[in-house]
């Protein structure tokens, strides 16, 4: 009886092991870069609920990335280059101690953490990390291997955050309101809310890869002059004609480049807002959809929203020292008080100065990052906008994405075309600078 006993437990060992996985399994489920895709669409979706500026959004998705960027750099030194030395004040990450941790891991925890403290809707956090901890469960990772992974992911946060906090970010916060020139030639809040001017001290933040914020000025804009012909009366005349004949084609370029963030309507006494992605997060939409294209490892994909991040945040940083340099006033104030008092642009024009476009800084910068990824003529289908309920559109490369961008706010009736144009430029330098000054994955 004994022995039949033993045999039957016997059997049932050799049963039980050959239906189970082995114990390393749950290694290639982490490999799996769309643990990290989606880590950073859960922080798009929080960005939109939350309604950050487009400046504020750019720096939401800058510290999570390079937190995991850092952590996947240490685990990899023979693979990437280290941030730190390369970013300003950035100094070198704890190294993880404990053999049990996971850099995959470790990295996704990093991001959340990081994104959970910049972010307003906490909530919406913790139940994407319940249900992490979930997947993680599902996957059979042993408890201590996502313990001291998440212990290492909280601790190197912890340093990226505390860098984080020296960003003059929080001081800023405490500056005064910009105050309203009554003179026609500078920026005044535009209907339909009249909005305060937003962060008008942005330039004060500090840079990640630029020496300063006005490192890379564009030129002069066109002198203030309404007299018939002058040069910049040509460009105001230019936005009223094209946005009275637009094309079915025009329409639809500047709804899709819209990425307002918060877009108000009035119907009588009622009053609704729209939410939707901010110009960086579209960009960070593009980057998830070339890394998935070009079927980007875990740690390439880090590598790229790394770049991407870095290059937005910085081009949001110049851009808008022009624009509260310059205090260049909105095509609708000047339409509407001395040519034509019902005229709207297609867009709802957003509250900040005009010059320069921050549609055509902040894309071109993102679009010479891309490319300097993933190559020329990188051909995609954008589908960043179905979420919001506009169509997709296809392009033949990045920085073809990027001028129909910047073209976009001329359609949109919210910009002169030498905001547009000396933008690109601008962008141009700022996404060249950036790919010349950090080198992030090493090359054989």
């Amino acid at each position: 009886m004994k022995y039949t006993t033993y045999i039957l437990l016997f059997l049932l060992l050799i049963v039980s092991n050959c239906s189970t996985e082995p114990k390393t399994a749950y290694l290639a489920k982490i490999d799996d870069p769309e643990l990290f895709q989606n880590a950073v669409q859960n922080l798009t979706d929080i960005v939109v609920y939350d309604i950050f500026s487009p400046p504020v959004a750019s720096r939401v998705y800058l510290y999570p990335s390079i937190a995991a960027y850092e952590i996947i750099a240490n685990a990899f030194p023979d693979q990437y280059n280290s941030l730190a030395g390369q970013v300003q004040e950035l100094q070198p990450i704890p190294k993880a101690e404990n053999e049990e941790v996971n850099a995959k891991l470790a990295s996704l925890f990093a991001f959340n953490t990081v994104g959970k403290a910049l972010i307003f809707s906490e909530d919406k956090m913790e139940a994407f990390q319940e249900d992490f901890h979930k997947k993680l469960k599902e996957f059979k990772v042993p408890k201590k291997v996502i313990r001291a992974s998440e212990n290492y992911g909280n601790q190197v946060a912890e340093f990226i955050l505390d860098w984080a906090s020296k960003d003059k970010y929080k001081q800023t916060r405490t500056y005064p309101k910009y105050t309203i020139k009554e003179e026609d030639q500078f920026w005044k809040p535009t209907p339909p809310d009249y909005m305060d001017g937003i962060e008008p001290h942005w330039q004060e933040i500090r840079t990640m890869v630029l020496d300063s914020s006005n490192q890379f000025p564009p030129k002069d804009p066109l002198p203030f002059d309404l007299r018939e012909g002058s040069p910049f009366q040509k460009q105001l005349m230019e936005v009223f004609e094209v946005t009275n004949q637009l094309t079915k084609e025009q329409v639809d370029i500047a709804k899709f480049w819209d990425c307002n963030p918060y877009v108000t309507h009035h119907r009588g006494h009622a009053m609704f807002a729209t939410k939707k992605i901010t110009p960086g997060g579209h960009w960070i939409g593009i980057t998830a959809i070339a890394t998935r294209q070009a079927k980007s490892s875990f740690e390439d994909t880090v590598n790229a929203y790394a770049n991407v991040s870095i290059a937005l945040f910085d081009a949001f940083i110049s851009c808008w020292d022009e624009k509260w340099e310059t205090l260049v006033v909105r095509p609708e104030t000047l339409i509407n008080q001395f040519y034509d008092e019902e005229w709207l642009p297609l867009l709802q024009t957003p509250p900040f100065p005009e010059y320069t476009s921050g549609h055509s800084v902040i894309s071109r910068a993102a679009a010479v990052t891309l490319t300097d990824l993933f190559g020329d003529n990188f051909e995609f289908v954008d589908t960043t906008e179905l979420a919001y309920g506009l169509p997709e559109r296809s392009y033949t490369s990045f920085i073809h994405a990027s001028e129909e961008a910047a073209i976009s706010r001329l359609y949109g009736g919210i910009h002169y075309m030498m905001a547009i144009t000396e933008g690109v430029a601008q962008g141009q330098n700022v996404g060249d600078y950036v790919v010349t000054q950090i080198q992030t994955k090493k090359h054989p």
